[in-house]
């Protein structure tokens, strides 16, 4: 499951993650979830996201928060995560907040925080980074080679 703020304004963005978020589904389920994005001050935004994410989302086994801040990992390391919990029949939530990021409650409460890249990315730009990489984990995990 990715649970993103907000649809992706840019045409051509948008249809780029479409085409990564269909490719994905190829070796993962994936259901998108899009929540309103708000406005006002950061921190009444990222509760009022938080708290939309948090009521769509439920309660998967694993939830990961998309973050600058977060873990590390190459896209081989990734993959294999992803394949282990999968075999335990985990479902697995990434959540990506809006402008302002995630809300810290939802941020803290994670079972990993990822990150994906060393820098702060425009959530549409994170949501495709996240599409791709779960994408190429598929073809790494079957062998296939997209991933070189």
């Amino acid at each position: 499951m990715i649970a993103a703020v907000g649809r992706p304004k840019d045409q051509a963005l948008a249809a780029a993650i479409r085409d990564y978020e269909t490719r994905a589904a190829r070796y993962w389920p994936i259901d998108v979830i899009e929540v309103k994005g708000e406005r006002g001050d950061a921190v009444t935004v990222r509760a009022r996201e938080g708290e939309r994410i948090r009521q769509r989302v439920g309660s998967p086994a694993t939830t990961v928060a998309c973050d600058a801040t977060g873990q590390r990992m190459s896209s081989e390391r990734f993959a294999a995560w992803l394949q282990s919990e999968r075999e335990r029949a985990r479902e697995v939530a990434f959540m990506i907040g809006g402008a302002f990021g995630l809300d810290d409650g939802l941020r803290d409460s994670a079972q990993l925080r990822l990150s994906l890249a060393p820098w702060t990315l425009p959530h549409e730009l994170a949501r495709l980074v996240l599409a791709e990489q779960l994408y190429r984990a598929g073809t790494i995990v079957r062998g296939e080679p997209y991933h070189k």
